[in-house]
This record gives C-alpha cells, structure tokens and sequence, in this order.
C-alpha cells in the first residue's frame, strides 16, 4: 500500500512516531497486526483493502506484489 493512502501516512513504531515502511492497516505500536500472516494472505488483503479504497485492480494488484520484497519477509 503506498503509504501515502494510509491513515496517518503509515503504521506507529512502539514509540509513537510514524513507520517510513509499514502501513497502519498492517503495523501498529512497533507490531505486525496480524504476525502469523503469510506474505500471500498478507498480499491478497491489502489487495482487498486497495479495492476497497476505489483502487483499480490492476493497481492493486501492482502495489500488493511488492511485499514480498519488504523487510517483513526478508527471513521467512
């Protein structure tokens, strides 16, 4: 999700501040919401949540693919 889009223009770090790399529909206070996650079921919910906002779906569908390659997933 570019995070632009999101509320508040990211997720919070545990000290409040907001992240440069996670969304808040996915990180909150320093955390994953949803850490047991798989990057595919992480992909097709912010596919989801970028319908949703009136993205087209091939944007959408542009925008989740890069995931994978955030540091999230780096070890996984």
């Amino acid at each position: 999700m570019p995070l632009k889009k999101s509320p508040n223009g990211g997720g919070t770090n545990a000290n409040k501040t907001i992240s440069k790399m996670y969304c808040a529909f996915c990180y909150e206070n320093g955390k994953f919401i949803n850490p047991d996650w798989t990057v595919n079921e992480m992909q097709a919910f912010v596919k989801n949540k970028m319908k949703e906002m009136g993205f087209p779906n091939f944007l959408a569908g542009f925008f989740s693919k890069g995931i994978s390659k955030l540091e999230r997933w780096k070890n996984k």
